[in-house]
């Protein structure tokens, strides 16, 4: 069993002001997705400016996709009691597939402002993603959040103010699966011209089946709790979508033609 180690949720404190981790991952994943889309910007031929743009319209969306996503999803008893609570963003509380949502519409706006194909700028946005949602799993584990369920296995940590039994440590497992992994394969297999789709139907289908691997070993939200059989929980119900629609789009993609976006 390890101790859940004891790290701060404030980065930084400047006076009244307070700079929080979960807030600094968010900045980090921008900031990789920046750097590592001005490596790639010719193949789309976009300027470096143009990147610039693209990640300010990624983070619109992915901070009000993520925000409303959750209330929607997991929080619209605390979103009816204090209608305030939405903008307390540092606090937690972001949901991916309400982040991946906002991020799709800000892709279609951006790809419709710049006249390219809305697949062409997913394929090159898929890889840029991980990095940015590892970081945000590491921010949910400082703030004891994504809490796993009772184990024994000799990495479980018990997780502060729920007792004293060892957990899975979810968000770590997200963070290797999500971040690292998910980079990885989709960095390495982007470095060449591939079909369009077939990077965003891959990015759908690896994080689906990761996401929906470790819900069996995650505590369901516990104002939520299981929805059927007494093991599926909202994350799978969420996710399932993204699997099929992943499958479907890499199918899609074997008929069309190569193109040197990708």
């Amino acid at each position: 069993m390890l101790q859940y180690p004891q790290i701060d949720p404030v980065a930084i404190s400047l006076g009244p002001f307070a700079i929080h981790w979960y807030g600094l991952m968010y900045v980090l994943g921008l900031v990789a997705a920046w750097w590592l889309g001005r490596r790639r910007a010719h193949r789309l031929g976009l300027t470096h400016d143009d990147i610039g743009d693209l990640v300010f319209y990624a983070a619109v969306g992915v901070v009000l996709g993520g925000r409303l996503g959750y209330a929607l999803f997991y929080g619209s008893d605390q979103w009816l009691a204090d209608p305030l609570w939405l903008l307390k963003i540092w606090e937690g509380g972001m949901s991916f597939h309400g982040g991946l949502i906002g991020v799709l519409v800000a892709a279609w706006l951006f790809a419709r402002r710049k006249r390219l194909g809305f697949l062409s700028l997913t394929d090159f946005i898929a890889p840029l993603v991980p990095i940015g949602l590892g970081a945000g799993r590491i921010g949910n584990f400082i703030n004891h959040e994504l809490p796993g369920r009772v184990s024994e296995l000799p990495w479980a940590m018990p997780f502060p103010h729920m007792g004293p039994e060892p957990r899975h440590p979810t968000a770590l497992y997200e963070f290797a699966l999500e971040g690292v992994v998910l980079f990885a394969v989709l960095w390495w297999l982007s470095r060449e011209p591939r079909r369009t789709g077939l990077i965003s139907g891959l990015f759908l289908l690896l994080y689906g089946v990761f996401r929906f691997a470790v819900e069996f070993v995650r505590l369901p939200d516990p104002h939520i709790g299981f929805i059927a059989f007494g093991w599926v929980t909202m994350g799978m119900l969420l996710t399932l979508p993204m699997i099929l629609a992943g499958i479907a789009l890499i199918g899609w993609s074997r008929r069309q033609t190569m193109e040197v976006a990708s």
